[in-house]
This record gives structure tokens, sequence and C-alpha cells, in this order.
């Protein structure tokens, strides 16, 4: 059940005279029948030592750790040196902290008991040797996995303070594997969910995908909700949150995570983009109808500069790459070409890349406002299915409810003046 290409690492490591394991959450995942995502090696050996073993295959990342990732095509097996506690470091630039206790820099290297106390949880602090075919457990983590526990090894506080993302992963792992967490491990969270302002917000977007687009996203949100851990990744959100949870901003959230944990099941694609694009369309259409009654603007350069502000808001908690914030922009301006049923509009409209999104997020909205969105979303579904000759008969039904206004042509005066004057 473990990857092939996992182990011939190992193999490889152990020729050279290195210690080297299969570790963490594979291996809870296989102990609980699940599907591992990847798998993780753990050696003695240090990272330049693994580059030179591996050479053209190996490529070193990490700033805050190095690590070593050994390629086999597309798959990656990364590989960690064994880490110890920063008071058995001699160096004192291998160890960062900054005032808060975050660690900056952790490349403080030391034995296989040493990494397992490094571990965050006791259920990914498991050590498999392939050589020896034994599983190392320094923390009950087995015990742990049969109760359906998760365990923060060590201090909870000085732990989440050390990384303030282990809170993230505390309710991803809740969420995944149905567990719960322990009273020590839980009681800190809320007062410490502040520290996640502290994190670099590109890490935060990463984190934000882990936790929401892994097919458990309205579990993951309660979660979240219930541990004070959604406002410090979407504080822009955090206004339009009431007590019961009706808010359509509310609502909107429930339905888009629904619909994508619905499409991760079916094994259908997902986007980033089409998510968060559901998740602020009410704050959007707020600050749109504030710029129209405040500063007067038309619906289009009021839609323009309500997404600039809701977009500068996101990324300043979330760094969203220019790739997804280019599509949120796409669909929610489609929201605007989507009430424009007359003339060739309606071609135009439906042959935009995003339409589907675009009609997908209409289709959220139908669900939550009723009324007009509702006639509208009907409309584009039978135009969807329609023949070319069946299309221009519902755009010609549209022409006669809302027929155009004429346009009144003016004749210039002093032509006409001219034109009667003698040469």
């Amino acid at each position: 059940m473990i990857s092939k290409n996992a182990l011939s690492v190992v193999e490889k490591l152990n020729r050279h005279g290195y210690e080297a394991y299969i570790v963490g959450g594979c291996l809870r995942d296989l102990l609980l029948d699940k599907k591992p995502k990847d798998f993780d090696v753990a050696t003695n050996a240090r990272p330049d030592q693994v580059q030179a073993i591996f050479q053209r295959q190996c490529r070193l990342v990490g700033r805050r750790f190095r690590l070593a990732h050994i390629m086999f095509g597309r798959d990656i097996i990364e590989v960690a040196t064994f880490r110890a506690g920063h008071d058995n470091s001699l160096n004192e630039n291998s160890a960062k902290r900054n005032d808060e206790g975050m660690l900056l820099r952790d490349n403080v290297y030391g034995t296989l008991e040493q990494d397992a106390q490094r571990r965050d949880f006791t259920v990914n602090a498991l050590y498999y040797s392939p050589k020896e075919n034994i599983v190392y457990d320094y923390f009950n983590g087995i015990e742990d996995l049969k109760a359906g526990k998760l365990r923060l090894i060590g201090d909870p506080s000085l732990r989440y303070h050390e990384d303030p993302v282990r809170m993230l992963r505390s309710v991803r792992f809740m969420a995944k594997l149905d567990m719960f967490l322990d009273k020590p491990s839980e009681e800190p969270i809320r007062r410490l969910a502040h520290l996640l302002q502290s994190i670099p917000p590109a890490r935060l977007f990463d984190e934000s995908l882990k936790l929401l687009q892994t097919g458990q996203g309205i579990k993951t949100y309660k979660l979240l909700r219930e541990y004070n851990l959604f406002e410090p990744l979407f504080p822009a959100l955090t206004p339009y949150f009431t007590e019961r949870g009706d808010s359509f901003a509310e609502r909107m959230i429930l339905t888009a995570l629904t619909s994508t944990d619905e499409r991760i099941a079916d094994k259908l694609r997902i986007n980033p983009a089409f998510l968060f694009a559901a998740f602020f369309w009410y704050p959007l259409r707020e600050k749109v109808e504030i710029l129209k009654n405040e500063g007067g603007l038309n619906n289009y350069d009021a839609y323009g500069l309500a997404g600039n502000d809701i977009l500068e808001l996101f990324c300043r908690a979330l760094a969203v790459p220019r790739r997804h914030t280019a599509v949120i922009r796409d669909i929610w301006m489609l929201q605007l070409q989507l009430m424009k049923r007359s003339g060739k509009a309606p071609e135009r409209t439906m042959a935009h890349p995003k339409f589907r999104a675009a009609f997908d997020l209409l289709a959220m909205r139908a669900e939550i406002e009723g009324g007009e969105s509702v006639e509208l979303l009907s409309w584009w579904h039978a135009y969807q299915l329609s023949n070319p000759m069946q299309r221009s008969d519902l755009v010609s039904e549209q022409d006669k409810l809302h027929p155009r206004p004429k346009k009144r042509r003016y004749r210039n005066r002093n032509n006409k003046n001219r034109a009667k004057s003698p040469s």
C-alpha cells in the first residue's frame, strides 16, 4: 500500500548509511483505511547530503525549513531531515523566532526521537522502517487514532505560538478525519486566533484552499466559525455575519461550499476563483449600491470600482494570485451581461470563456434571492438548450417585452440656415 517511489528513496538512503523512514500523515491515513494523498520521508541525512545522493533528481526547497524534493516524473517524494528542539542548537542563526514566539527559521537538526517531539499531533508522529518492518510510535499516536482523538505534542499554547497555522491544521484534520480535538489542545485556540494575522498572506491563501477545497468544506467552515478562525482568513466577510446565520452572504457561503463538496465527491473540476466570487458577491452588491447612490455612478462603473475595493480587502488577508482575481472579476461582470437579453448580447455573453461559471453563480443567487433572478435563470437555461431559431424567438420575445428606446435624430439648424442663405 506504500508508494514504490517512497520505498526506493528510503532504501537508497539506507544503502548510503543513513536512517530513513516513511513518516507522518501517509501512515495515519493508511491506518485509517484512507488513501494517502502523498508520501513523505524523514532521515538523518542533511539536505545537501540528500542532494548529493539523488543529484539531478533532487531539488532543495523552503526557507523556514529546508526540504529535499525527489522527483519521479509528476510524483514528488518530500524528504525532511530530523529536527531537534531549539534548545539543542549551538548556532543562534539555526532557529529564529519573532517577538510573539513564532518560528521564522527552523533548520535545527536532530535525532529520530527529537524529530518525533517536534511533530504537531501524536497521530502524525509515526515512523515506519521498511528495512525492519516496524512502526515507531513515541506518543501513543495509534491509541489516539483508535479513539478518534487529535492531541498536540507538548504545550498547546507554546506550539500554537510557534506556528499559528497549527490551529487551522487542527480544524482541517477534525473535518477530514472525523476526529475530535482533546480539551488541552482545544482550549487556547479562540484566544490565540488573532496570531494568524502574523502569517504571510500567501501561506494563508494556500491553507484556505486546503481547508475549503478538499471535500469537507461545510464541516470545515462550521468549525472555523466555532473557533473564531474564519474571521482572520476572511475579515471582509465578518460584517455580514448575523446571530441567526441567515444573511444572504452567509447563505451564499453555505451554498457555494455545498456545491464544491458535491463536485469533489463526483470527481469534477473545481476552481477557487468561483468559490471566492460567490463568497464576496453580496459584499460586492452592497458596495455597488453605495457607489451608485452616493457617487452617482452608472452600473458598469460602480461594479468596476466596487470590485477593486472588495478584492483589495480580500487580498490583504489572503494573497490571491492574479490569475484567480482576473477570473473573479469576469464572473462578477458577467452578472451584468446576463441581464442583457436583446440583440446579439446573449450570443456574445454565452461565448465568454467564463460563461458557465457566471451561470452557476446566477443559479445560486436564484436559490437564495428568488424573484427576478429565478426568471433570469430560467431564460438562460432555455437559451442554452435551444437551437438557433428558438434562440432568435427567445430574444425577439425579450425585445417585445423590453423595447429599446428609439434614437432621436436632431437636425443641424446651422446647416439648414446655410442652405437657405444666398451664395
